[in-house]
Parts: structure tokens; C-alpha cells; sequence
């Protein structure tokens, strides 16, 4: 089966002005839109506390500051799940140096995907088998015998002949 060829990303990663009211949301409340966008990609809603407690308790600590894992694991998955171009090596360079456009950039690709739950809704079909209603035959007479005066023709009426 043949790969699909690889895409870019809907927006560039400083493309604020595309879509001001995603980087207004990043810029006021980044928290916030990273928690969306982790939430519309389907991850928990809180994954992107992983940046702020793995950076903040390990500048506390005195070691420098590293990558933040939140971002940088959700940007490498929806690349790998869109089929986005890119390496890691960038990816990693993007979340080092600009976290916040990061977000803002995945945020709209989710827009531009209109990736909102999914719901799958299963309905059950009924088969119903339709058989036709037994009908009762008359017994076959042969002709050396004589006719009968009545025969049933539906349940609980008689027909008479005369």
C-alpha cells in the first residue's frame, strides 16, 4: 500500500495574524489554549502541566531549563497523525524556543481540521423474517369418493356447501 505523500502544516508557526483570536488566546491565557488543544487532540486536558511543573521544578532544582515534553510530544504526534513534514530535531527547536507559537500553530491546524470528539453512534438493525401465514389445504378427494358437506376455510368459520 502506498504512504500518503507528506503535507505542511495549515499555518506557519508565526502566522498570528491568520488567526488573531487563537494567539490572543495563547498570549492572555496560554495555559488555557494548550489545555485545548490537548483536550481536541483527543490527550488529557492537563498534559500541559507537564511544561510548567518539569520546568519549573527543575529550574528550582538548579538545573536548566529543558524541553517542555507537553508540547513537544503533542506537536510530534500530530505531525505523525496528519502526516505533517517535519523531523524532531525541529520540533524540538520549536518547543525549546517558542512553546507558545507551538500551541498556537497546532491550534489551528485542530481548527482547520475541525477536529471537535468524536462520536460514534451504533444502532442496532432488527432483522424481522417475514414468513407467509400457514394456510390449511383441503385433503385432496379422490374421485371415487364423495364430496364433503363442509370444509374449513379459515379458523373458527365453517363454510357450508349445499
Amino acid at each position: 500500500m502506498a504512504e500518503k505523500p507528506l503535507t505542511d502544516w495549515d499555518s506557519g508557526l508565526l502566522d498570528c495574524f491568520e488567526d488573531a483570536s487563537t494567539c490572543c488566546y495563547g498570549f492572555w491565557c496560554g495555559s488555557c489554549l494548550a489545555s485545548t488543544v490537548a483536550g481536541r487532540f483527543g490527550e488529557n486536558s492537563c498534559l500541559p502541566l507537564c511544561d510548567t511543573c518539569c520546568s519549573g521544578g527543575l529550574t528550582a532544582c538548579g538545573i536548566p531549563v529543558c524541553v517542555p515534553p507537553a508540547v513537544l510530544s503533542l506537536r510530534v504526534a500530530m505531525r505523525n497523525r496528519y502526516g505533517i513534514k517535519g523531523s524532531l530535531c525541529k520540533d524540538i527547536a520549536i518547543s525549546y524556543c517558542c512553546a507558545t507559537c507551538s500551541w498556537c500553530q497546532m491550534h489551528r491546524e485542530l481548527k482547520h481540521r475541525k477536529q471537535g470528539p468524536t462520536v460514534v453512534n451504533i444502532q442496532n438493525n432488527n432483522i424481522v423474517n417475514m414468513q407467509p401465514v400457514p394456510v390449511m389445504q383441503a385433503p385432496m378427494m379422490m374421485p371415487s369418493q364423495p364430496v364433503p358437506a363442509a370444509y374449513m376455510a379459515q379458523p373458527r368459520f365453517a363454510v357450508v356447501s349445499q
